[in-house]
């Protein structure tokens, strides 16, 4: 039977993976100063992750977005794949949310990287604390690191979204090849072709399986989405300012004619 490692977050893993942290409070605030991009910025509809692509046999740090349509979402689950075991999976921690980590035995021991697994992640579920959760018309989003990824062309990751109302929504469809999306599509990550650089991790001491306390955020350590917006926002005042002094130069010259 499938089995929670703890109420905290944890990490089965081969080595450590090199994270990186999105907070809410950092996805605010770069919102907030994103201004006018705003508008440019599409609803989400579905659960995404990103990035889209990443190299089999590296490992990789996912960000899933979660989207809010209806009732408050308390609870978020990440289903991983039995058929393809994962030998490290790190959940990241995220403020006002408690992660716990399910671990199930597998049918029969799989070699990964050097390292016989006899039980993998199945889940990993984010319940949000008293007054927290994801509001209608709000998005949040949840990092793991994964690796060493497996052969194949995709990895599909199914999400359960557990409303305050008590309705779950099962987001596990696959969208064919030039088919039509479906209601509730898969997350799901394309595999591409070692390339030699990319995600890197240290071996652990004996290269053992190791359950270790996730890292905490560090301040002002926010990427990602935060980032990125943040960084649009500077660039829409920074062209304001620009188009402030061309007008400023422009009045001073017909002044002095």
């Amino acid at each position: 039977m499938p089995r929670p490692v703890g109420r905290s977050m944890r990490l089965i893993t081969a080595g450590s993976v090199n994270r990186r942290v999105v907070t809410r409070g950092g996805l605010t605030a770069a919102l907030c100063s994103a201004g006018l991009v705003l508008l440019a910025v599409p609803a989400f509809a579905h659960v995404e992750v990103s990035p889209q692509e990443a190299s089999i046999g590296g490992f990789s740090t996912l960000m899933f977005t979660v989207p809010n349509e209806s009732a408050g979402t308390t609870e978020v689950s990440i289903l991983f794949p039995s058929d393809r075991p994962l030998a490290s999976v790190t959940a990241k921690d995220h403020p006002g949310w408690e992660a716990e980590i399910t671990t199930a035995p597998l049918p029969e021991p799989v070699t990964v990287d050097d390292l016989k697994l006899t039980e993998a992640v199945t889940r990993i579920t984010w319940t949000a604390d008293d007054g927290v959760g994801v509001g209608p018309g709000e998005l949040d989003e949840f990092e793991v690191s994964v690796g060493p990824l497996p052969d194949g062309d995709t990895i599909v990751f199914p999400v359960l979204q557990t409303y305050d109302d008590g309705t779950v929504v099962s987001r596990d469809e696959g969208t064919p090849a030039g088919g039509e999306e479906p209601e509730h599509p898969a997350p799901t990550l394309t595999l591409t072709a070692a390339t030699g650089e990319g995600d890197h991790h240290e071996e652990s001491e004996g290269g053992a399986v190791k359950e270790a306390s996730s890292e905490a955020a560090a301040p002002g350590s926010s990427e990602g989405t935060a980032r990125t917006l943040g960084a649009a926002g500077l660039a829409v005042g920074v062209v304001g300012l620009g188009a402030a002094g061309l007008a400023v130069r422009s009045s001073r010259r017909r002044t002095g004619e």
